[in-house]
This record gives C-alpha cells, structure tokens and sequence, in this order.
C-alpha cells in the first residue's frame, strides 16, 4: 500500500508535501503532484500537511477519486523509479486523467 494525492491538488501544487516527505517520492507534474508508489514508505508525513486534504493512504480514496488510485501508479509506468524527485526536477507532463481535466479559469 502506498498513498495516494487525488483531485484537489490538481493546478494547486502547494508543496508542502515534499518538504516533509523523508524519501524524496513526491514528484511535480505539469498540474498535479505524484507519489511514486514503489519508493514511498508509508510514514504519512506528506497527508497533514496537505492544505487541501488531497493525499490519502491508498485504502482511504474518496470513491469520488477512486481513478487517482492508478494515476499515481500509471504516472511512473514508463518514468520507473528515479530514485527521487529532487533529482529529477519538475516534469512537463501529466497522467491523461489529469491532463483531460478543465483548466482552471482565469
């Protein structure tokens, strides 16, 4: 099991995850945030300091976000596992789900 961050921090990225995060797992898409399922470690430092509440243990997803449960997972399908996020830096993409979604107004 891992955690999971759903809707609301699409096109928000408050950040305040990946300073609390020990293993460098949290990695920045285009409009979302994005746990690297296979290098997280379940210490839910990164689901309290959410400002938006949209980290989850896997188990917990809303129903509402049941499909975030796979975009984090799908997101590193091709990626893998860098090894950690500051090290790759800001990706310029998202998982479709994501990207699929309005944007926000002006």
């Amino acid at each position: 099991m891992t955690y999971v961050i759903a809707q609301p921090c699409v096109d928000l990225k408050d950040k305040a995850c990946i300073d609390e995060c020990p293993v460098d797992c949290i990695y920045e898409g285009a409009r979302k945030m994005y746990i690297q399922p296979d290098e997280c470690v379940d210490c839910g430092a990164c689901e309290p300091v959410c400002p938006v509440e949209a980290i989850f243990f896997e188990d917990d997803t809303p129903d509402e976000w049941q499909d975030y449960r796979k975009t984090d997972l799908e997101f590193f399908a091709e990626l893998g596992s860098p090894g950690g996020a500051s090290r790759l830096g800001p990706l310029d993409t998202d998982h479709p789900v994501v990207a699929a979604l309005p944007a926000p107004p002006l």
